[in-house]
Parts: C-alpha cells; structure tokens; sequence
C-alpha cells in the first residue's frame, strides 16, 4: 500500500509537474514551465538542463511511489510508452494525471503542444510556440533523394533490431525525402545477414548511442551481411542523437534537416 502523501492540487501558478515524456519535457520548457518541472524520465535530456531534475525511471519501468516523492500536483505522459499499472495507481489516489496520445507526424506534433499547454494552463504561450515550428518546418528544404536507409538499433552486437514501417524511424526518413529499405514488415524486427543483403541500402542509420556500442563503423562492418550491402561497401554509416531522431517533438524540423544532410 502506498503511504505517501500527496498534496492537493491548488492552482495552475503553484504546479509541480513530473512529465514522463522527453517531448512532452521539451514542450513544457518552450512554454516557459521549466521551473515548475519536479521529476522527469530518463528520456527528458532536452534542453541540457533537464538532466539536473530527479529522474523517475525509464517507461515502463516507472514507479508510482518514485513519482508520489516528488509530491508532484500534475504527471504528464504518453500513452503507449507507460505501463497501464502506473497510470491506474495514480488515478487511484487521485493524482492530476494527463496521458496524451501521440500520433507521430506534423500534425500529431502541433496537437501535443496544444494537449500540453491546454492542461498547464498556457495555451497563450502556445501560439508563438506553434508558429516557430511552422516556420522551422516551411524552411526546410523539399529535397528528394530516393536513397534506400536502413535503421538499426543496435545495444551492443548482441541486440540488433532493423525498423520496418510504422516506425518514428520510418516516418522520419520519409520526412527526409528518402526510403526506408525495408517494407516487408511493420515495427522491429531482429535483424538477419539475409534480410540485410536483400534489403541493400545505400545508408545504413544508427543511434549515436547505438553505433558506440557496437564498436562504431569498423564494429558495424563486422556484423554478418553489412560488408555485403551498398552501404557497407561504401562504409556509408551514419548516426544521430537517438532523442532527436526518433522523438517527434518540437525539435522534427531540426532532425529532418541533420537527417537530410546527413543523406547527402
């Protein structure tokens, strides 16, 4: 039984928020909230300030009564990244509990903003938010390259899983103007030396994160199947932040531009 206290919800000026979401954290510092944030997930590395908040966990792996000791008035999060458990032991002491569902898209990053500035009281602050990703979005350049990239997620050598459609990852690279290299099947799936020749990329797309630990490029090349795909041959590996890439926040017109660089 959990016998911590939680003190009542009194106003939106005296907030004390836990978000559980790196973007839905990134959104409330865009509308000025940063100070009223208590707690964070692991995932809450944007802006670099962030990383000074108490953490909470990683997901699924997040506690109530981790969340209850900071003695939070309002826990934000996402639903399909959450254990169902926590949510329901939050609404059972009564916690001022928003869980937002995202869809991963342009759109789906403007409705967010809204969701997280309706519920902390700042959807003034939001319009200006909303306009500068609209213009960060409308100066991207609309490039086409055509070019076929494989995302990997790798945790070291032992855990290599390839992005098929559906994906954050997927989504982006089409954002990017090029092609995801495999079709066949949507979300993860391990990866195979077959299925990697078949797929034959021209880029072969890591997590920074990912690519170290797996020993970086020379390390990739090693994994059964890489040295024999376009990309392999031309040693056309490339990374990015694994939060940036795949987050689908406010920063998606800054990781369709890297992404797109990187591509070229």
């Amino acid at each position: 039984m959990m016998m911590i206290a939680v003190l009542a919800y009194t106003g939106r000026a005296q907030q004390r928020i836990v978000s559980l979401n790196g973007n839905v954290s990134e959104i409330l510092c865009a509308l000025g909230l940063e100070a009223q944030i208590v707690g964070v997930d692991v995932t809450s590395t944007y802006p670099v300030t962030l990383q000074a908040k108490p953490k909470v966990g990683h997901n699924r792996n997040i506690s109530a009564e981790g969340i209850l000791s900071l003695q939070p008035t309002l826990v934000l999060g996402v639903d399909n990244q959450l254990n169902p458990a926590l949510i329901q032991q939050l609404q059972t002491v009564k916690m001022r509990t928003e869980i937002f569902k995202q869809d991963l898209s342009i759109a789906g990053v403007r409705t967010l903003l809204d969701q997280v500035a309706s519920a902390t009281g700042s959807t003034a602050k939001a319009a200006a938010v909303r306009q500068q990703f609209d213009r960060d979005m409308a100066a991207l350049p609309a490039t086409r390259s055509g070019k076929k990239v494989l995302f990997i997620y790798a945790r070291g050598a032992g855990t290599l899983m390839v992005s098929g459609t559906g994906t954050a990852i997927d989504k982006v690279i089409q954002l990017a103007g090029a092609k995801n290299a495999v079709t066949e099947f949507a979300d993860f799936k391990p990866l195979t030396a077959e299925s990697l020749v078949a797929a034959d990329p021209d880029l072969i797309l890591l997590f920074d994160s990912g690519l170290k630990s797996i020993g970086g490029i020379e390390g990739l090349l090693k994994v059964p199947g890489v040295a024999q795909t376009s990309a392999g041959r031309n040693k056309k590996i490339i990374s990015m932040d694994g939060e940036l890439l795949s987050g689908f926040g406010l920063r998606l017109p800054q990781a369709i531009r890297e992404l797109q660089d990187k591509i070229q």
